[in-house]
Order: C-alpha cells, then sequence, then structure tokens
C-alpha cells in the first residue's frame, strides 16, 4: 500500500502523521500535564510543601490529559480535507457542520472543566493553608469564593456553547438578560442587599467566624457568614440568623476585640452616712483593690451625692486573657469585702431605688 494512495480525500501519509501526533501525545501527556499541575501548585504555594503536592497534583492532572489529548486531536484532525463523500445535509444543516458544532461543543465543555478543576485544586490547596492560621475565616472565605467563581465559569460556559456552537448573538441575549436582570434585581433588593453587604463583612472583616458579639441586644459566637445572612449561636444556646445588611447597618460589639475586661460597681450607700465614713470607704475599697494583681487599672470614687442615696463607684479593668473564672471570683470577691466592711463599720446601704 503508497502511502500517497488517498483514502477519504486524504493521502495516507496525512493519516500516519496524525496518528504518530497522537500516539506522541498520548505517551508524554501524563508528563506534560504533570508539568502545567505542579507549575499551579508552585504559584499558588510559595512554600511548595511536598506532602500537600503530592495528595492534591493528581486532582489537575486528568483533566489536563483529557483536554490536551482533545485538543491536539482537533488541530491534526482540521489539516485533513472534508471527505466529499460525506457531503449530505440533515435539516438544512451540512454533516460537516454538525461535526464541527460537536467538536466546539466537547472542547468548551473539557475547557470549561479543566478551568473549575484549577479552581477547586486552588481551593483545596488555599483551604489546607488556611488550616495552618488561627483565624477561621480565611476558610470562610474561600468556600465563598470557590462556590462564587464555579457560578461564574458556568455561565461563560452557557455562553460559550450559545455562541459558538448554536451561532447566537450573545450580544443581544446579554441584552435582554441585562433588562430581566434589572427587573429581578429590583424585586429582590433585599436579597442584593444582603449579597453586597456580605462581600463588605468578608472584605472589611469588622468579625469572623468564632468571635463573640453583640448585635440587637443579643449575644453569641459567630459560626457562619454566608451570602444572605449570618448565624450566632446565642449564650442561651439558641441559634439565630442575621440579614447580613442588619450586620453592616447596625452596631456589632466584637466582645473577642476587647482588650481588656471590666467589672463596675455601684455601692447605693444611705445618706445618713457621714462624709468622713464615705472617704474611708472609699480608701478602703482603693486598698483592696491594689492587693488583686490581675487588675491593671482602676477607679474608686464617689460619684453621686443624692437625696435618695450616696453613690461609690468602682470601675476595675483586667486583661482580656484572665480566665472567666477567675474574673468572676474577682468580682465576687470585691462586693463581700464592701459588704464585710459596710457591715463592720454600721454603714447601711439605701433600700430606695
Amino acid at each position: 500500500m503508497q502511502i500517497d494512495q488517498e483514502f477519504l480525500s486524504n493521502p495516507i501519509r496525512s493519516y500516519l502523521y496524525i496518528l504518530a501526533i497522537l500516539i506522541g501525545t498520548f505517551i508524554f501527556k501524563r508528563f506534560i500535564s504533570r508539568f502545567f499541575a505542579s507549575l499551579i501548585y508552585t504559584w499558588v504555594d510559595k512554600k511548595n510543601h511536598s506532602d500537600l503536592r503530592k495528595t492534591h497534583v493528581h486532582r489537575l492532572v486528568v483533566p489536563i490529559e483529557q483536554f490536551l489529548l482533545f485538543l491536539v486531536a482537533v488541530v491534526a484532525l482540521y489539516e485533513l480535507q472534508f471527505p466529499v463523500l460525506w457531503g449530505m445535509h440533515l435539516f438544512k444543516v451540512s454533516l460537516q457542520q454538525a461535526i464541527d458544532s460537536i467538536v466546539k461543543l466537547f472542547f468548551i465543555i473539557l475547557l470549561i472543566r479543566v478551568f473549575i478543576r484549577t479552581l477547586e485544586f486552588v481551593a483545596i490547596i488555599l483551604e489546607e493553608k488556611s488550616k495552618l492560621t488561627k483565624s477561621l475565616s480565611d476558610d470562610q472565605l474561600v468556600l465563598f469564593f470557590r462556590h462564587f467563581f464555579k457560578v461564574i465559569l458556568y455561565i461563560i460556559g452557557a455562553l460559550l456553547i450559545l455562541r459558538y456552537v448554536f451561532n447566537e448573538n450573545i450580544g443581544n441575549l446579554v441584552t435582554s438578560l441585562s433588562i430581566v436582570g434589572a427587573a429581578v434585581a429590583l424585586s429582590m433588593r433585599e436579597s442584593l442587599e444582603n449579597i453586597i453587604s456580605s462581600f463588605i463583612i468578608f472584605f472589611d472583616k469588622p468579625f469572623s467566624i468564632g468571635d463573640l458579639v453583640k448585635v440587637n441586644n443579643f449575644t453569641g459566637t459567630i459560626e457562619k457568614i454566608g451570602l444572605r445572612s449570618t448565624r450566632i449561636r446565642t449564650q442561651d444556646k439558641t441559634y439565630i440568623t442575621v440579614p447580613n445588611k442588619q450586620m453592616v447597618d447596625t452596631i456589632v460589639d466584637n466582645i473577642s476585640c476587647r482588650t481588656e475586661r471590666k467589672i463596675e460597681m455601684d455601692l447605693q450607700i444611705s445618706v445618713i452616712t457621714s462624709a468622713e465614713a464615705l472617704t474611708n470607704f472609699v480608701s478602703f475599697m482603693r486598698s483592696e483593690i491594689e492587693k488583686h494583681h490581675p487588675i491593671i487599672s482602676s477607679s474608686v470614687f464617689l460619684s453621686d451625692a443624692g437625696k435618695q442615696f450616696h453613690t461609690i463607684h468602682i470601675e476595675c479593668f483586667i486583661s482580656i486573657a484572665t480566665d472567666l473564672n477567675i474574673f468572676q471570683e474577682l468580682r465576687e470577691n470585691l462586693n463581700l469585702k464592701a459588704v464585710a466592711y459596710a457591715n463592720a463599720h454600721q454603714i447601711s446601704f439605701s433600700e430606695k431605688v
């Protein structure tokens, strides 16, 4: 058999060249795919951990192999002349046009698949790196953008299929969708405001997952920050959902960001108590507070002298790192000291409020 002999409008030599290219691609596709996967991994993880590389690089190898093999096959086959004998039509569409559309369809599907796998590949690496940090906001941020960009890629894939497979003018389609989107946006204004607020929360970071916050008279721990709402586990162990717009617009007290805990006491003393007794009481409480080393700063003073009662105001600040039990014991001890001193010096507390 002569290699210059024609078969289906092409010489056999061309088929042999294409077969050799495909065999070569099939042999080297694994090495090329691993090279690109390692290149992406190195770009994402500068430290280039070998254990993480072995665990995650294989996730990207298979889709790159499939896309590479298909790409080379398409480029090689496009060098051949379409057989004259296959010049048939089906529903006013030629067989060549149908095959061309099918090839474009598979090309777009494989391309989007590679991008999605790359996105998941990068997200998994970033998740592994975020686990090494104490902050939980990194984990939530990676998960959020992973789903967000995946939706964007699906939309791009659908538009590419409409444009190159079905030859639709996506410009008019996008214009129509923008009009419909504007109408939908007006009807879903609150939901869109919550979504925008979620971006503000992620970038501004007024609070993160695991933070103890106080919002709308509720105090609890942030358990999840979603696209529409934030989930909080309250101190009563209930599970509340707060719209993100409300979390952005209202005052949120991030208790976890406090540097110190505060002990605040108001001792309401009877108005019959003498000025000297009040001065001694204030001096006693100051001396007692100085004995407690966890207290960083304090102030004790007569804040009010009224018709109903005199008020001795006490403020103490201790480090937020101090154990809560120690904090409560210190508060209790100061109260007991105040009661013991009042009892010992016949000082009465006011019964009026």
